[in-house]
C-alpha cells in the first residue's frame, strides 16, 4: 500500500488565562484535570489506525501546549512515535506563549525532538498586551527568545496581531522593527477580527460595526489605519527577507510551515484532543468540545465520540481552490486535474475568466493560478466565487 503523508495535530486547550479576544477552544484549568486530560490523549492516540500513513509534521496547538509539564509533551510525543511512521525530516512544532516558558523546558523540548517553536507575541509593545489580556510582557517575550536560540533553537515563528484598540500605524511599525531586530525565521502576521462571544466583543461591538458602514471608529484604528499598518508590515518583512507565502504567513525560504502548508494543499492530517479536526480523505471528523464527555470517551472502541462528515466532490473541489488560493503560489492545475479527473478550466473556466479581467487572479510563471496583490486585498469575494451551485 502507498504511503500517503500526514498531519498530526494535538490540541492542548488549556491556559494560564483566557485573552480578552480569543474564541478558540481554551480555558484556565487544575494540574490535576490536565493530567487527566494527557492520559485520555494517550488513549486516543493508541486507538487510531495509522496504516497507509507517514507523519510529515506534528504540532502542538492550543489553549497553550507550554503550560504543561515538560514530561507530559515527552510522554505524548512518545506515544506517536510508537504509533506513527515519522518521516526523517518530520517538523515537530509547539505552540508557546511567554510566561510559561523555562530553559528546562526548552531544553526537554529538544531532547524530544521538537525542531520548531511559535512564540505567541502578538505585539512588542506592552500597552496593546495589556489591551489584549495577555500575561507577559515584551521583556518576558525577548527573554524567552533568546533562551530558545541558547537550548539550539533554529525555526522560531512569531505571532503578531494588528488592528488592536488604541494601536497607531507608527506604533506597530515601531513594534514589528523590534521583533525583525531578532530574526526569528518566519511570521504570522494577523489583523484583530473581533469575534463574538469574546469580552472583546462586548466592549468594542459598537466600534467594529462603525467601521464596517465605513465609520470613524472610537478605539478601533480606522480602515485607513489598518491598510497602513497591512502595507508597512509587507514592506518591512520583505526588506528584512521574509518572503510572504500565504496571506498572513512570511518566513526565510525554507522555513515555511509544512504542517499549515499541509491544510492549504488539503494533505490529510488526523487531530488528537478536544474539538480537533481531522481530515482523511473526503471525510472530515470531529471531536467533542465538552470536556467531560472527552475525557470519559473509551477510545479503545474505534473513537465513537467523533462527529464525521463525508464531504461531495463539490465540496472537495471547492475547499482546494479557498484553501489553495490562500497561498501565494497558488492552485497547481496538475495537482486540481490529478485529484478530480477534470481539469481546472472545466469546472471553473468562465470564473476563473471573470477574475482574471478583474485582475484579481494571474497565471504564475510556474502555471498555478493565483491570487494578485488586488486579490489579496479583497480575498473574501474572491473565494465566494468558486461556490457551486
Amino acid at each position: 500500500m502507498p504511503t500517503k503523508e500526514l498531519g498530526i495535530y494535538i490540541h492542548i486547550p488549556f491556559c494560564v488565562r483566557k485573552c480578552a479576544y480569543c474564541d478558540f477552544l481554551s480555558f484556565p484549568c487544575t494540574e490535576t484535570v490536565r493530567e487527566q486530560y494527557v492520559c485520555q490523549l494517550l488513549r486516543e492516540i493508541r486507538a487510531f489506525d495509522p496504516v497507509g500513513y507517514q507523519g510529515v509534521s506534528i504540532f502542538f496547538g492550543g489553549g497553550t501546549p507550554s503550560i504543561l509539564e515538560a514530561d507530559q509533551i515527552g510522554r505524548i510525543l512518545a506515544a506517536v512515535r510508537e504509533c506513527f511512521e515519522l518521516a526523517e525530516d518530520v517538523e515537530i512544532t509547539i505552540e508557546c506563549n511567554p510566561g510559561t516558558l523555562t530553559k528546562g523546558k526548552l531544553e526537554a523540548y529538544r531532547s524530544f525532538g521538537i525542531n520548531r517553536l511559535s512564540l505567541g507575541l502578538q505585539s512588542a509593545e506592552d500597552a496593546d498586551l495589556r489591551c489584549l489580556g495577555r500575561i507577559h510582557s515584551y521583556r518576558q517575550f525577548e527573554e524567552n527568545y533568546h533562551a530558545a536560540r541558547e537550548a539550539g533553537f533554529t525555526n522560531i515563528n512569531v505571532d503578531l496581531m494588528s488592528a488592536i484598540p488604541g494601536q497607531t500605524p507608527e506604533s506597530w511599525e515601531t513594534g514589528l522593527k523590534k521583533v525583525l531586530a531578532l530574526k526569528p525565521e518566519h511570521i504570522s502576521a494577523y489583523s484583530l477580527i473581533i469575534e463574538e462571544g469574546t469580552p472583546f466583543y462586548e466592549k468594542y461591538e459598537a466600534d467594529h460595526e462603525a467601521r464596517q458602514r465605513g465609520e470613524t471608529p472610537q478605539f478601533l484604528p480606522s480602515e485607513e489605519d489598518e491598510r497602513t499598518m497591512y502595507h508597512t508590515t509587507l514592506r518591512l518583512l520583505k526588506e528584512a527577507g521574509l518572503e510572504r507565502y500565504e496571506i498572513s504567513n512570511y518566513a526565510w525560504p525554507g522555513f515555511e510551515s509544512r504542517h499549515n502548508s499541509g491544510y492549504w494543499i488539503r494533505r490529510d492530517y488526523v487531530g488528537f484532543g478536544l474539538g480537533a479536526s481531522s481530515l482523511l480523505g473526503n471525510c472530515r471528523m470531529k471531536n467533542t468540545e465538552e470536556l467531560e464527555e472527552y475525557l470519559e470517551l473509551p477510545f479503545a472502541e474505534n473513537q465513537p465520540g467523533i462527529e464525521r462528515t463525508l464531504l461531495t466532490r463539490s465540496e472537495c473541489m471547492e475547499e482546494t481552490m479557498f484553501l489553495g488560493l490562500r497561498l501565494c503560489r497558488g492552485v497547481d492545475p496538475k495537482r486540481f486535474e490529478d485529484a478530480f479527473g477534470e481539469t481546472l478550466m472545466d469546472v471553473y473556466g468562465p470564473v476563473v475568466e471573470k477574475l482574471l479581467k478583474e485582475e484579481l487572479l494571474w497565471w504564475t510563471e510556474e502555471g498555478t493560478l493565483a491570487l494578485t496583490e488586488r486579490g489579496m486585498d479583497l480575498a473574501n469575494y474572491v473565494m465566494a466565487q468558486f461556490l457551486l451551485e
